[in-house]
């Protein structure tokens, strides 16, 4: 592998350990502030909005310059709005005006996210052969979740009522904290920081890429081209839809496990985060088994997304702490698994089809529109205080049926094109189907 690859990893790494540590401590300064439990997807739901309304914008700022500096500069933004979420109450708001400027802080962080994902993913297909893509895609997948681990795990810690004491005690800092959870985006601040240093070592890769325009009326024409690309490919529309449905039900079951900790195993917000944890140690262990996969072999992993549904279905008859982790180590290792050869191959589609930041930029248009809607449902069932194993039952039974949809969606694709599979992995595999 390329060592400069290596840069990228731990640069993003860094970065998504501060975004999702940031997010737990954006809960609990929320609950400080007394806000409702439905505000949790709410906060999620403004990152969501960042990446489906700068869709359009971001695959050409990827493409328009060395994908380091755009990593650099997106960081950049993420550091703005953790300033803004540490100064929430330097503005004389009321505590409902406190949260809605935690949510906006929030959604700053997600526009530095939305353009820094192109470009961390479009580097990769700029640095590796094809033949590496499903390698390059486990590292980087697996250390996604391995930053969500830490992520969660250091949020969780900071929030924790010994973490907080200790940080509230300490004058070295220079700084006094109202509450542990300003002390906690305090500290993430930091891990901001050295992801912005490691940015700066990601070297230049001299791959050149068409005049971007700069109309936003083309731009937004340009994409919805892109989009129907995607989508009309007999093998990109079913990585599309798979890695849409993973994702949107991804960052919903994190909600639920938050949610399900609290009300039917009675944990506080910092020991749910160790739930959270626990998950994603079984996605990086199903992450690396399918990266034993060749690329021409990914569209067999499809049944395993029907497998973490059902597998979800479990979680209201489990009480015991032994037999929770087990459960959530399964779930993990089933999506880590199944999502894995589906990104390398969507990504391999999109790079040949269009280009690396504008095939990145149309992923995540698809996947966070699909986390708009089912954190939106999430939302409103507990805003109509609808029972958390309720919803358990109806999230499993929703993701089980709509992969087994897909499934059969890829075996009628695959009785029309018979020469589909054989082109995967050769050079064929490079024509638009």
């Amino acid at each position: 592998m390329n060592r400069h690859f290596y840069t990228v990893i731990a640069a993003q790494t860094l970065s998504s350990v501060a975004d999702h540590a940031l997010f737990i401590a954006a809960i609990a300064l929320i609950q400080n502030l007394s806000g409702p439990d439905w505000m949790a997807p709410v906060i999620k739901w403004w990152v969501a909005a960042s990446y489906v309304l700068l869709a359009a914008f971001v695959g050409a700022i990827a493409d328009s310059f060395p994908k380091g500096r755009v990593m650099f500069t997106t960081n950049a933004f993420k550091m703005i709005g953790c300033v803004w979420m540490f100064c929430h109450d330097a503005f004389g708001l009321s505590p409902t005006g406190q949260i809605i400027l935690v949510c906006i802080a929030y959604a700053i962080v997600g526009m530095g996210a939305t353009a820094y994902s192109p470009a961390k993913y479009g580097i990769i297909t700029e640095m590796l052969p094809p033949s590496q893509l499903v390698k390059g895609n486990s590292w980087i997948e697996g250390m996604t979740v391995v930053s969500i681990i830490m992520g969660t795990v250091l949020g969780g810690f900071l929030i924790s009522p010994y973490a907080s004491q200790w940080l509230l005690e300490q004058s070295s800092f220079g700084m006094k904290f109202n509450s542990g959870a300003e002390a906690a985006i305090f500290v993430i601040g930091w891990v901001y920081l050295a992801a912005a240093f490691l940015n700066l070592l990601i070297p230049n890769t001299h791959i050149q890429y068409p005049a971007q325009p700069r109309n936003p009326v083309v731009l937004i024409k340009m994409f919805s081209n892109y989009v129907g690309v995607l989508w009309k490919d007999k093998l990109g529309q079913i990585s599309l839809a798979v890695t849409t449905l993973f994702w949107g039900a991804g960052a919903t079951l994190q909600l639920i496990v938050i949610e399900w900790g609290r009300s039917q195993l009675g944990y506080r917000l910092d020991q749910t985060s160790i739930l959270m944890g626990i998950a994603a140690v079984g996605t990086v262990v199903g992450a690396a088994l399918a990266s034993r996969l060749p690329l021409q072999k990914s569209l067999k992993v499809l049944p395993m997304g029907v497998a973490m549904g059902l597998v979800v279905l479990l979680m209201p008859l489990v009480y015991d702490e032994w037999l929770v982790y087990l459960l959530l180590l399964v779930v993990g290792g089933l999506s880590g698994y199944f999502v894995v050869p589906m990104n390398a191959l969507l990504q391999h589609r999109g790079h040949l089809l269009l280009s690396a930041g504008h095939s990145i930029a149309v992923q995540n248009f698809n996947e966070q529109l699909n986390i708009l809607f089912m954190l939106f449902l999430y939302a409103l069932m507990l805003w109509l205080d609808v029972p958390i194993n309720t919803i358990i039952f109806l999230f499993g039974l929703s993701v089980a049926c709509l992969m087994l949809l897909i499934v059969r969606w890829n075996r009628a694709n695959l009785r029309k094109r018979k020469d589909l599979l054989n082109e995967i992995g050769h050079e064929g595999f490079g024509r638009a189907l």
